[in-house]
């Protein structure tokens, strides 16, 4: 019995630490590529996971085989109690990983669409200034909640000094094209 403890918490581990490593679901081994099967990027599935999934099932595997094996080792337990604890134990891994994951962090989740990332009428404050027509620097602001950089240039080619508040009137190709916002406040 020891042997079957051992394996299911071997296999448990090891699959439970491939799926972690390789993005929850989406493993890329060089070209092979495991995952995306039958998943609908565009949907929210918020109401339509079950509790009972590959991350709690190895969950459920790992723990019971942990339990199983220690408690087979290291005790005088007959093998149905030792069974029943292990399943208990099993249970116990896969309803706290169960409610870390589905209670806690998926419903905070949500999925992004292009207007949450997009540039264009974007705000900021100017943090390295921006030299003439050909200089480039850095702006600062917020974006779905987060506070980011990217690199601006003048759009009508005037310099820029840090500081600044500007918005930013397209993006090409990682660098923002940026006007002061008093020059579009006060014309």
């Amino acid at each position: 019995m020891e042997s079957f403890f051992l394996i299911c918490f071997a296999t448990g581990l090891v699959l439970s630490l491939l799926s972690l490593v390789g993005g929850f679901g989406h493993l890329h081994i060089g070209k092979f590529h495991i995952g995306h099967a039958g998943h609908d990027h565009g949907a929210s599935h918020r109401g339509s996971i079950s509790a009972i999934n590959a991350f709690t099932v190895l969950a459920f595997v790992t723990w019971f085989g942990g339990t199983g094996y220690l408690l087979e080792h290291s005790t005088t337990f007959r093998v149905p109690v030792v069974f029943l604890l292990a399943t208990i134990s099993g249970f116990a891994g896969a309803a706290l990983l169960w409610a870390a994951l589905f209670k806690v962090v998926l419903p905070r989740e949500r999925v992004l669409d292009s207007a949450d990332t997009e540039m264009t009428g974007v705000v900021a404050r100017v943090s390295d200034g921006i030299r003439g027509s050909d200089g480039i620097g850095e702006i600062i602001f917020l974006q779905t909640g987060a506070r980011r950089a990217a690199a601006a240039r003048s759009e009508d080619g005037d310099a820029i000094e840090r500081g600044v508040e500007v918005i930013v009137m397209r993006y090409e190709r990682g660098v923002a094209y940026v006007r002061r916002w008093d020059d579009l406040t006060h014309p």
